[in-house]
Formats: structure tokens, sequence, C-alpha cells
């Protein structure tokens, strides 16, 4: 009965997360109430003995351990949003407007799409959205050409994202909970987003024709001339190369990758502290400093993350998701293929976070097989829930942020977008499941 009620109140939160446009309330307040609502009745069924948690553990040791597990993310998250804050604020990503000018569509097409895909590999799918619509609003003034460009700019963020350790929540989720390595998700997993993004950049080529209207070619200007070039540079090396660094910290160490993020947070922000203590300028060292930065991070999704990771885990507990798995699993005759091609297109009409972190209470990892760490599953499972969210305007994080800032109807998106991104998120299915067994052949991967 217990169990009921808890799986009842999880339903009706996932719908109002995945209905949040219409209803106007905001996703984290959601998951806030149902993480505090599931682990009480989760209490009442221990007490009552209707529940028994796994190896009879006390119900506050149980939270505990749930709870480290989402801080792992949480603190990871947020020490690579305060980077790339700090980065953004010191004129980082100046440089992209200019790489990307100008006159040709096609070429905007190509220069926009790449660049925002190994953008997003390197920052996450949102920040990466956000800079390149900024962009985007610099160089293209007629609306129906940028809304075009926009729909490419969510592909290739989320494209991106999923290839890449730290490029998007849910690829990070599973790199932390150790269901894929660095190696194995960069190696498998990059050819297939690829090719994602590829094939729906190759339709589009032929319907960008002719020239921009009204585009001006600018020199490349520096923005805050407070830091000198010097230390800009250090600044955006510090803190894009610290990003890059964290998964191979993480690999020489064997540390929890928060660690990692901490350290390139702690180096970069003494940087930008000594820069400031040099200038004389005491107005510019109170709005430069990284304190102030911190009040820009995103608690919003931080709550929301910790609120559905910690509501997913009751479910755990309960043993809710792994009577779903199994019965899944007899559904599809245990196809990973089918599967995650599933979840990949759940993910278009609901959050991908809950979908991830449902499945990765479904299915322990294994030592051998597809549920192995870089088994198949799980790869495609980073693959499938990344780009899979493209296929609908709200279906990702990129998405919903593109379509607010360039008010992009859902409509307009399912009729333009959607089947670029249903092309492309088979195409990469294809690309997997021809690259697996080739890799395999050649003992590339075991």
């Amino acid at each position: 009965m217990i169990t009921s009620i808890i799986i009842a109140v999880f339903v009706f939160g996932y719908a109002c997360i995945a209905l949040e446009h219409g209803t106007k309330i905001n996703k984290a307040p959601v998951a806030l109430l149902m993480c505090a609502i599931c682990w009480t009745l989760v209490t009442v069924g221990v007490n009552s003995g209707s529940i028994l948690l796994p190896h009879g553990e006390p119900i506050t040791e149980r939270m505990l351990h749930h709870l480290s597990e989402t801080c792992e993310i949480i603190v990871f998250l947020m020490g690579a949003m305060t980077i790339v804050e700090i980065v953004d604020a010191n004129g980082g990503f100046n440089f992209v407007r200019y790489r990307l000018q100008t006159a040709s569509k096609r070429k905007l097409m190509w220069r926009m799409a790449w660049m925002t895909f190994f953008l997003s590999a390197v920052l996450d799918n949102l920040t990466t959205s956000i800079v390149m619509i900024m962009v985007l609003r610099k160089l293209v003034a007629n609306k129906e050409d940028r809304f075009l460009f926009a729909g490419l700019i969510i592909l290739a963020a989320n494209a991106g994202g999923a290839f890449s350790p730290i490029g998007d929540v849910t690829t990070i989720m599973l790199w932390v909970r150790g269901m894929l390595s660095t190696q194995g998700v960069l190696l498998e997993v990059f050819l297939p987003s690829v090719a994602s993004l590829l094939i729906p950049c190759l339709i589009m080529h032929f319907r960008m024709k002719g020239n921009i209207e009204g585009v001006k070619m600018e020199e490349y200007v520096e923005a805050n001339q407070e830091f000198s070039q010097k230390e800009r540079n250090i600044v955006f090396c510090l803190g894009v190369g610290g990003l890059l660094f964290v998964p191979i910290f993480k690999s020489l160490t064997h540390l929890a990758p928060y660690v990692g993020i901490l350290l390139v947070l702690g180096v970069l922000w003494t940087a930008v502290e000594v820069f400031l203590a040099r200038k004389k300028n005491h107005h510019l060292m109170s709005t430069h400093r990284v304190t102030n930065m911190l009040q820009k991070i995103d608690m919003t999704t931080i709550l929301f993350f910790l609120g559905i990771l910690m509501t997913v885990a009751t479910l755990q507990d309960t043993g809710v998701l792994t009577a779903f798995g199994q019965w899944l699993n007899e559904v599809t005759g245990a196809n990973h293929y089918a599967i995650t091609g599933v979840i990949g297109a759940a993910s278009a009409i609901v959050d991908n976070v809950p979908l991830v972190a449902g499945c990765m209470g479904m299915y322990p990892v294994e030592t051998v097989g597809a549920l192995a760490q870089d088994g198949i599953f799980w790869q495609l499972l980073a693959y499938c829930a990344g780009v899979g969210g493209s296929m609908l305007i709200i279906g990702s994080a990129a998405g919903v942020v593109v379509m607010g800032l360039e008010n992009i109807s859902f409509g307009w998106y399912l009729k333009n977008i959607s089947w670029l991104a249903l092309a492309g998120y088979l195409a990469g299915i294809v690309v997997y499941a021809i690259q697996h067994p080739i890799f395999q052949s050649l003992g590339i991967i075991q």
C-alpha cells in the first residue's frame, strides 16, 4: 500500500515536471516536495514493517548513503558553473563572435554547428546555448534565418554534450557513478554524436542559400579591458583547460570528479584574486570578485537535481525500479538498443535527468557484459538521453533556454527542426551499431 502511494506521488510529480511550461510551476519546488513526501512515506513503511530496506540498514543510513552520492554530482555541477561564470565575466568567450563572422549562410551554419558542438563538450549544453544565441543575435538580423540557426544550436549543443564526460548533466551522472569511463565515452559515443549533427547539417546545407542580410563585418575587439590581454588569456586557459583536465585528474588519482573540479576552481579563483589585488580600482575589485559571481549560480537547477535524485532513490530502495527494469527486459527481450531508444524518445517529452537517474537505479553495474562499465547499455543511454532531447524543443535544457530567448514556438520547431533531430538521432544509433563490432574485432575495446 505504502509503495503504491510512493509510486503515485512520483508519477504525479513527474507529470508536473513534464508539464512545467503549461502549469507555470517551476520544477525545483515540485522535486523537493516529491523528495520530502516520498522519504516520509518510506519512513512510515519501514516503521510499519511493510517496507524492508536493502541489507536491513536504518533509514537514516540509507538517506545519508544516497545524499553522499547525490552531493558528488551537485558539488561537481556547482564548481563547473562557477568556472564558466568566471571565464565568461572576464571576456573569455568574446573570441567566438569574431571566429564565426561571415556573410555566407552556409559558412555560418557549418561554423556555428561545430563550434557549438565542441564548446558543449567542454562547457555544458545550457551555457553553450546561451553563449551562442547571444553571438547569433549580433550576426543575423532576419528572424526566420535566426530561428533556423537557433534550432541548429540546440541540435549541436545536445550532440556535443553527449560524448564528453563533462558535457551534459546526464553524462556527468553516469560518469561520476562509474557507469562510464572517460576513455570509453569519448571513444565510442563520439562518432554517433558526430553523425547526429552531421546528417541535419547536410540537409540544412541545401536550405541555406545566399548571404545574410545586413551583416556587418566587425573587427575583433576584446571586452572587459580591466584585465590585460595576458591576464584574460590566463583566466581562459585556466578555466577551459582546467575543465579538460578534470577527467585526466580522475584517471590519474582515481578520486571522485568533484575533487578535480574543486582543484581547478581553487586555482582559477586564486589567479583572479591575485590579478585584482594588483589593481588600484577598488570598484573593479568589488564587481569582479568571484564571491559576487557565486550569486549567478543557478540554484534552481541545483535544488531540482537534489530533489529528483533523492526521490528516485526512494524508488530504488523500495524495489520499484528493479521490478520495472525486469518488466522492461521481458517486454523488449532484453534488447538494449530498444530500451535505450525508447528512453531517448521519452527524453524528448520529459526531463532526461530523472529518466537517467531511474535507469541507474533499475540496472546495477555488473562486472562483464552490456551493463558493465562502458557496456553497450550505458553508452547508448548516454547518447540517447542526450541527443533524444533534441526531437522536441522542450526536451532539453538547451531547447528550453533557446525557446525562451528567441520566442520560438513549439509548433515551429516541430515542423522545421524535429524531423532533422530524429534523422540525426537514428543515424547516430546506426553508427554505434556498426562501429561497436568493428572496434571489438580490432581489439580497441573488449
